[in-house]
């Protein structure tokens, strides 16, 4: 249903790829969009980010949410990155895990997206929410989610399966209440909605 799902962030380099993905929890990908339009105009460097003033950081990502959180995170990775990277973002799980606000979503992401390295599974709000309407998963917590996708699915699957997860979710099986009766997934596994009652 969705051959060409794709990462709809946008970013022009690895560094603006992790800034984009940590302003991404709990925030639409369309209001990041407008965010970091602005934003890496006008902190176009590692640097820039290194050198930000937390309050007014903290105000230019303001309508992305817990921005207190975010802005603390961005700046404190951006400093990480520059001391114990050499100004360059990590390309292993171990190393993207020790920067600030990046848990193994984003470091999935930042991984796939920016090094075409596969480690795991993203598993954001719509995969989450929908493997387990699917029966992948009994699940709440991320990480026993993707332990359960990846013992489920191929490795090749892997990185394409968050992105088209997505798609379908937007497309199909929205997160407000809705007849799961329209969902094609649901005719496809259950032939009912029975369980999803």
């Amino acid at each position: 249903m969705f051959p060409h799902a794709k990462i709809v962030l946008t970013y022009n380099n690895h560094w603006e790829l992790l800034v984009a993905v940590i302003l991404s929890a709990q925030c639409t990908d369309k209001i990041v969009n407008r965010v970091t339009e602005k934003l890496f105009h006008k902190y176009k460097t590692l640097d820039d980010y290194v050198s930000a003033d937390l309050k007014e950081f903290e105000q230019d990502i303001h309508s992305t949410g817990f921005y207190h959180n975010k802005a603390k995170h961005i700046l404190a990775s951006a400093n990480i990155i520059k001391d114990r990277f050499h100004g360059k973002v990590p390309n292993t799980m171990d190393e993207l895990l020790t920067l600030k606000g990046v848990a193994r979503k984003t470091a999935n992401v930042v991984l796939g997206n920016a090094f075409g390295i596969v480690e795991g599974i993203a598993v954001d709000t719509h995969v989450r929410r929908l493997t387990k309407l699917w029966g992948l998963t009994k699940h709440d917590d991320p990480v026993k989610i993707e332990k359960d996708l990846m013992r489920l699915l191929p490795k090749k699957e892997w990185f394409d399966f968050t992105y088209r997860t997505i798609e379908y979710g937007r497309a199909y099986c929205i997160a407000k209440k809705h007849d799961h009766k329209l969902c094609p997934m649901t005719r496809l596994l259950h032939g009912s909605v029975s369980m999803l009652r």
